[in-house]
């Protein structure tokens, strides 16, 4: 599948895409081929790769949008609130990550043909009812 492709599906920008699956390409999981008929494949053992694999090949990115607004504030209830929310949001960071490393690309995957399969069933009934 192409950048512009994988862009669209995603609703972000193939700019994006090119510098996330460059990540993915330098671990070894995906492959991209230029030209006609180019785009990006899976390159590995879906089997063998777990989405902690995959966070740790795109530079283990924060997983949570929330944080301490002030970093160093002066006031003592942000402190001691902020210290305690550090804790939190490193402790589930780890329990996620950990969770991640149980999941396999096979996994997603098989969640992802059962899904379709379901789709499509859905689909031809909803056009055999007319």
């Amino acid at each position: 599948m192409t950048s512009e492709k994988l862009a669209e599906c995603l609703h972000t920008n193939s700019v994006v895409v090119r510098r996330t699956m460059a990540g993915l390409r330098d671990a070894g999981f995906v492959r991209s081929e230029k030209g006609h008929g180019g785009g990006w494949s899976i390159a590995c053992d879906l089997r063998a790769v777990t989405l902690r694999d995959v966070y740790t090949a795109l530079g283990e990115p924060g997983l949570f949008a929330i944080s301490n607004r002030t970093e160093t504030p002066e006031c003592l209830v942000e402190q001691s609130v902020n210290a305690v929310l550090r804790d939190a949001f490193r402790d589930a960071e780890a329990l996620l990550v950990d969770r991640l490393g149980s999941v396999s690309l096979s996994d997603l995957s098989a969640r992802f043909h059962r899904r379709l399969l379901r789709y499509k069933q859905k689909q031809r009934s909803s056009t055999h009812a007319f």
